[in-house]
């Protein structure tokens, strides 16, 4: 199976509002690309830099989603879907910006991690943080990277539970 995790930071409350995007490609049951970008927003409001610590500052001379992506597709090709925590909020957030951009977002559907954690494990409250706690998996919260990864391992997991339990079956 081929995947992509996908994790967006905000800068404000606006859905175009990307000021960091990252990505991880997953084959095989294996970790094999990681791409993260700092991206300059369409604004210069700054709303959520007391979460993931951007500023305009970090961003100004970055490029903006639409120079970005389409240097990015290619992790894309021939992944089943992407995943993400809270997918409609990546998912809006990446429809947002292609169509901001005068892009196509891509077609691949989204599977949710806070969904497959709740249905795997049973875990509430199903934030990121409490879910990689749970599951012993490294997170510096509000990075995109970090967060896109620890997306990928939570995917990963579940695949196992899900094998172990149908050998258990």
């Amino acid at each position: 199976m081929t995947f992509v995790a996908i994790d967006f930071e905000t800068a404000d409350r606006g859905p175009d509002s990307a000021c960091s995007i990252a990505l991880v490609r997953v084959e095989d049951g294996q970790i094999v690309r990681r791409e993260a970008h700092l991206l300059r927003p369409p604004r210069r409001r700054f709303e959520f830099t007391y979460l993931h610590g951007i500023a305009w500052e970090d961003v100004a001379d970055k490029p903006t989603f639409g120079q970005a992506w389409p240097n990015l597709t290619n992790l894309l090709d021939g992944v089943q879907f992407l995943a993400a925590h809270n997918a409609p909020f990546d998912r809006g957030v990446l429809h947002a910006c292609c169509q901001a951009s005068g892009l196509m977002p891509p077609p691949h559907p989204f599977r949710c991690t806070v969904q497959i954690a709740r249905r795997t494990w049973g875990i509430h409250p199903t934030k990121l943080s409490h879910v990689c706690a749970r599951l012993n998996l490294p997170l510096n919260h509000h990075n995109a990277l970090s967060d896109a990864e620890a997306c990928a391992r939570i995917v990963l997991a579940a695949q196992t539970a899900g094998r172990r339990e149908s050998r258990a079956g």
